[in-house]
C-alpha cells in the first residue's frame, strides 16, 4: 500500500456555479428515462423553473435577481446540484479513473476524497484533468501530510498495511451541540441517528483497492 496516495478535492462555490439550463435538460432526460408520466414531468419541470427563476436578493437597498446558479441555503439546491454532479460523474469519471489509476473516489456534496496510485500520476495532473470536466466546475486540492489526510470529520492515517481512522476536529471547533432535551425538531438534534444520515450521501466509486 505505500504507493497509494490520498488527496481531498473541494468544488469551488458549488451552488452558484450549477448551470441552471443545462441541469434542467439533465432532469428532463432523467424523468424521460424513468418513464415518468407526462403530466408529472410537466409539473416537476414547472417547479424547477419557478425555484430557479425567482432567486431574489438585496444589496445596498436594491432588489436583484440571480441570473444563473442556485440559491445558497435553499433546501432544493442540494437536490438539484446532485442531478448535475451525478450526471457529470457518470459521463467523465470512468475515463479519469483509468487514466490516473484512481482506486477510490468518495464524495459528500462538494467534498471529495480520492485514493490513487502515485507511481502512475500525481495530484497536480489529476486536478488539471478534473478542472477540464466542465467550464463552471473548478476543484481545489489538499494532499496528505505525514501519511495523513483530513476528510469531513475524520482523519485517515495510511500505514504500510492498512488505513486507520480517527475523529477530526477543526482548530476552530467548539464542540457545541443542541442538547437532546432542547425544544428543537428531532432531526436537528445531535443523536445516534445522524451518522447513518450523513454516510448515505457519500458516493463511492465502483472499484476497490487491490
Amino acid at each position: 500500500m505505500p504507493h497509494f496516495a490520498l488527496a481531498s478535492l473541494d468544488i469551488t462555490n458549488l451552488y452558484t456555479n450549477i448551470p441552471v439550463i443545462e441541469t434542467r435538460g439533465i432532469i428532463a432526460n432523467t424523468l424521460e428515462n424513468k418513464k415518468v408520466k407526462p403530466q408529472a414531468k410537466k409539473e416537476l419541470l414547472n417547479w424547477y423553473d419557478t425555484i430557479t427563476k425567482q432567486n431574489y436578493l438585496s444589496n445596498k437597498d436594491k432588489i436583484l435577481i440571480q441570473q444563473d446558479g442556485l440559491a445558497m441555503g435553499a433546501p432544493t439546491s442540494g437536490i438539484i446540484a446532485e442531478f448535475f454532479l451525478q450526471n457529470l460523474e457518470n459521463s467523465h469519471l470512468t475515463h479519469l479513473f483509468n487514466k490516473h489509476k484512481i482506486m477510490g473516489y468518495f464524495r459528500y456534496v462538494d467534498d471529495i476524497l480520492i485514493i490513487y496510485d502515485s507511481r502512475h500520476t500525481n495530484i497536480n495532473n489529476i486536478q488539471n484533468d478534473f478542472n477540464t470536466i466542465h467550464l463552471n466546475i473548478k476543484f481545489t486540492t489538499e494532499t496528505e501530510a505525514n501519511n495523513k489526510t483530513n476528510y469531513l470529520d475524520i482523519t485517515i492515517h495510511k500505514t504500510p498495511t492498512n488505513w486507520v481512522t480517527s475523529v477530526y476536529r477543526k482548530p476552530t471547533s467548539t464542540d457545541t451541540i443542541i442538547p437532546y432535551s432542547s425544544n428543537h425538531p428531532t432531526q436537528d438534534i445531535c443523536s445516534h441517528t445522524i451518522p447513518p444520515q450523513q454516510t448515505k450521501h457519500i458516493q463511492p466509486a465502483k472499484r476497490g483497492i487491490q
